[in-house]
Formats: C-alpha cells, structure tokens, sequence
C-alpha cells in the first residue's frame, strides 16, 4: 500500500476541493479491502446519495471523509436531521476517515468506523446558516470523533504506519454483535460500558472498577434506580458475545 495521495488523475482540476475528492476516492479504490472479508471495495459512481464505496462479497456500504493535517476531535458532515434519520434506518454506511498531510498528500491516518457505533450522541448539531448563505437557515452536523469508543475506530494507517490486515479483520468481527442490537437505546448503553472500560485503561478489571462509573452514568440515564444491575447485564451481554472473558468473583479480561 502506498502511503500517499497524488495522482496525475486530479491535475485537471483547479478546485483544491475538488481534486481531493479526486485523490483520496482514487486512493481508497486501489487499496482499500473490506474490513469484514478482506476483498477489495468498488466506488459507486457520483453522486450516490448514501455511500462512497461498497463491498460486492459483503453489500456493506462505505461513505468517505478527509481531512488535512490533524484528526481532530470533529468531522464535518451532512445535513443534521438527514444523519439522525439514517440512524434509525438500515441505510446508514460505515465511515471512512482519511487525513493526510496537506503539503506533502502523505496519508497520516486511515480508519474506519463501524456503522453500528453511530448513535444520536456522537453527532453534533451545527448552528443554522446565516440569513444571507445561499442555503440560508440550513443546519449541518458534526462527527464527534472523541465520543466514539476506541474499539470502534479501527485503523488501517496509524501515525504513517500501516496495519496489518489480520488485525484489522479482526477488530472489525469483535464488535459486529452490535449491529444486531437495533434498538439504538440499548446499543447506547453497550457502547457506554466499553467507553468506561476503555478509561481504565487495563486489560483486566474487576466489577468494582466498573461501579466507580456509576454517578456518570446515572446522570445520563436519570430514569434507571439500579444502575449497578445495568452494569452487571451489560458485563454479561458483553461475556455472551466473547467481548469480554469472565474470570469468576467479579473479575474480568479484554479479549
């Protein structure tokens, strides 16, 4: 894989924008596999309302994002009410998140994020546009990449450096029980507990650990009195799934 953007394909073009759209779907198209199976993703033609690419083995869709110099915490998207809906509906594509260095085109990073990590709360509304904009009163949204678990980013490129692809194949098939998980509420409350295990930051804990992020969590769910039994349901759907392996006495390790 080559770690860099430019191709002659986009030199007819004198729009900066333009020529990235150029670059960076020319790039995906030549290297990028599908993370689920492994084979190579195919670009829809323009203009596709939903996706980017697709996988012809898997039919999973693939919309694509750039962006120069740093990840950030944010990603600019659509229409704000467009990407709530999608959420409710089979239609919402995984996302592809490409930045690269504006000077040099080298690509930096290189992640996709399950579509099953999309909930309302990682999308961010944006303020209407000004009286005096062309699409006066319309309101975009914001990815906000932070609020996305760490397992649910899955990285090809890293830092310049690229990925294997077992590994990537693999981070992708430990989560996709959530896909399963239609009710969006119930999806929240998973993606909650392996954000609080991912800040223990350690690959074995105990239930105790997961209790210290009880207050938090019941400022975000005030409607549940016995969050410590959400805890414990969530513990086990994750043990159900080979998430997690289940020790005995409380004690827990990330597979």
């Amino acid at each position: 894989m080559h770690l860099n953007l430019y191709s002659p394909l986009a030199d007819g073009y004198n729009s900066n924008s333009q020529k990235i759209r150029v670059l960076t779907e020319n790039w995906v198209e030549k290297y990028i596999f599908c993370p689920s199976c492994g084979i190579a993703v195919c670009g829809y033609e323009n203009n596709k309302p939903v996706a980017d690419f697709y996988c012809s083995k898997c039919n999973e869709d693939y919309e694509l994002k750039s962006k120069k110099d740093s990840m950030g915490k944010k990603i600019v998207d659509g229409a704000y009410s467009t990407m709530i809906d999608r959420l409710q509906s089979n239609s919402n594509p995984n996302f592809f998140f490409l930045n690269y260095d504006k000077n040099t085109y080298d690509i930096k990073n290189f992640i996709v994020i399950p579509k099953h990590f999309f909930v309302p709360e990682i999308i961010e509304e944006r303020k209407p546009l000004s009286l005096t904009a062309r699409r006066a009163g319309w309101i975009g949204c914001n990815i906000l990449l932070d609020t996305i678990p760490e397992s649910g980013k899955i990285f090809y490129v890293k830092n310049n450096t690229l990925q294997s692809k077992d590994k990537i194949i693999e981070d992708w098939n430990k989560t996709t029980f959530l896909g399963k998980t239609n009710n969006i509420q119930s999806r929240g409350w998973i993606l909650d507990i392996i954000k609080c295990i991912e800040k223990l930051n350690k690959q074995q804990f105990t239930l105790h650990d997961i209790y210290q992020f009880e207050k938090l969590l019941s400022i975000k769910y005030p409607e549940n009195n016995n969050i410590q039994a959400k805890i414990r349901q969530q513990l086990q759907i994750l043990r159900d799934k080979n998430f997690l392996k289940f020790e005995g006495r409380g004690k827990y390790i990330l597979r």
